[in-house]
């Protein structure tokens, strides 16, 4: 199960590495600003996060199966439709709208939802794994989509999106299961027989509202969104969105900037892993403070290293941003599942939510900050010290009494 969840979160993932390459592209051929190409990005990233409860909810009234087969299905539609646009009300539609539902559907709270229910024992380590399926798409997917754009337009590329997403469909369908129950299995280091499986549970929607309603009267979600906010603006709002075009503004050719993304994948994977295992083994709360320091503090350097070549102490930036790239998702769902139980998935989902609103509206500031002062340096400072900011309310979260031993 894990590993089909893997393969699924991996080919839905050319939909997340795009939209960095779009930016210069789209700006050439119909003269749209990076500021409202960046907006068209920042409804994406928003309806991502805003969509993920309300389908961890889904999942329990109608099934995992059928709500990722859907979302899928609109990625697909979305990201094809894209090729026939000629208005920015268009991209916003097409990538923002349909994009941004489809692959909130596919968000996060997927991973969270399955290892929720098919795992009691090594959930860190499960969850690092799934986590870093989105960055083994990036790194799939990046170099060849550079490659794409660069020598047949960004067209073909978009195509490519849509038909990796759509034929991951049959495989989900196929291989996807709901509940350990539907195979006669327990969940994997649960005492006894197997449970039998839940009735679906219906009013999604009034569920996903009820879990916020509650988890916002609690001091940790507020801390947990907040710190998850700063993630998103740092990561997917700013490096993975403006990276490839600052360092096109350093004449750094797109396909080498687009490949030193993919290299990030490539590190990421690494340390979403072994973030998972330190997750089963250390305090939460302070894993989270070291990773959005050392965040921080890698930002801060990161205007000094853009040039038009790659030289080692990008590299190094590569390497030590990379391992440190999502590594605070398996701490965050972590600290939901201790504090939130059985609503912990949902309640992940509004923690996404903020995650990809702090997403959105950086890349929307980044695009208007590139086009006031013609550069990203800003950007850059400003970005560190939200990490700084991050890692102190990381520490002040409180702690609970967990429901399931660390192994």
């Amino acid at each position: 199960m894990a590993a089909v969840t893997f393969v699924t979160i991996v080919g839905a993932a050319g939909f997340a590495s795009l939209p960095g390459l779009l930016i210069d592209p789209l700006h050439e051929e119909f003269g749209w600003s990076r500021g409202l190409i960046g907006f068209a990005v920042s409804v994406n990233l928003a309806l991502y996060g805003l969509t993920a409860p309300f389908a961890a909810a889904l999942m329990d009234r109608f099934g995992i199966r059928k709500v990722v087969a859907c979302a899928l299905t609109v990625i697909a539609a979305g990201a094809a439709l894209t090729v026939f646009m000629t208005a920015a009300w268009q991209l916003i539609l097409c990538w923002g709208v349909l994009v941004g539902i489809g692959s909130g559907s596919m968000a996060l709270a997927f991973a969270a939802t399955v290892t929720n229910r098919w795992f009691v024992q090594r959930r860190g380590l499960v969850t690092g794994i799934l986590t870093a399926g989105g960055a083994s798409g990036q790194l799939v997917f990046l170099p060849a989509l550079s490659w794409i754009v660069e020598h047949h337009h960004w067209r073909p590329a978009a195509v490519t999106v849509a038909v990796a997403a759509f034929a991951v469909v049959p495989f989900v369908w196929l291989l996807l299961r709901d509940h350990p129950a539907d195979v006669g299995l327990a969940a994997y280091g649960a005492e006894g027989p197997p449970t039998p499986k839940p009735a679906p549970r219906r009013g999604a929607a009034r569920r996903a509202i009820t879990a916020l309603v509650s988890a916002a009267r609690t001091g940790p979600f507020w801390l947990l969104a907040g710190t998850f906010a700063i993630c998103g603006a740092s990561t997917n709002g700013l490096v993975k969105t403006h990276f490839v075009p600052a360092a096109h503004d350093h004449h750094m050719p797109v396909t080498v900037a687009a490949s030193l993304l993919a290299v990030i994948g490539i590190f990421d994977i690494v340390g979403t892993v072994a973030s998972g295992w330190l997750t089963d083994r250390f305090d939460a709360r302070r894993l989270l403070a070291v990773y959005y320091a050392l965040r921080g503090l890698s930002l801060m350097f990161l205007p000094l290293l853009l040039a038009d070549s790659v030289r080692p102490p990008m590299i190094f930036f590569i390497v030590f941003y990379g391992l440190d790239w999502v590594a605070t998702v398996p701490p965050t769902i972590a600290l939901c599942r201790e504090h939130y139980g059985e609503d912990s998935a949902i309640v992940f989902g509004w923690v996404l939510a903020s995650h990809q609103v702090g997403a959105g509206l950086v890349a929307f500031v980044g695009g208007v900050v590139r086009d006031a002062f013609g550069s990203y340096d800003m950007v850059w400072y400003g970005a560190g010290a939200l990490c700084a900011m991050a890692a102190l309310m990381a520490l002040v979260i409180r702690r609970e009494r967990e429901e399931v031993p660390r192994v």
